[in-house]
């Protein structure tokens, strides 16, 4: 799962306001709730030995998810 994060001065968020900082929140939402969607699509295809082995149970992928 890739990340990105870029880090903002107190100066270059003033840039973020009106429509850009709209835009900019939204992308940012719409790209962590696509991520989310495919970890659990992929943690689910995974069997039961499979999640073990990483220390999972089934009924953790939820928990795993939201706390990315």
């Amino acid at each position: 799962m890739a990340v990105y994060d870029a880090p903002r001065t107190n100066a270059q968020a003033g840039l973020n306001t009106g429509m850009t900082g709209f835009f900019s929140t939204m992308v940012g939402v719409v790209s962590a709730w696509n991520d989310a969607r495919i970890t659990r699509s992929a943690l689910s295809k995974l069997s039961d030995r499979e999640l073990e082995d990483i220390g999972l149970c089934r009924g953790d992928i939820d928990l795993v998810v939201k706390t990315r």
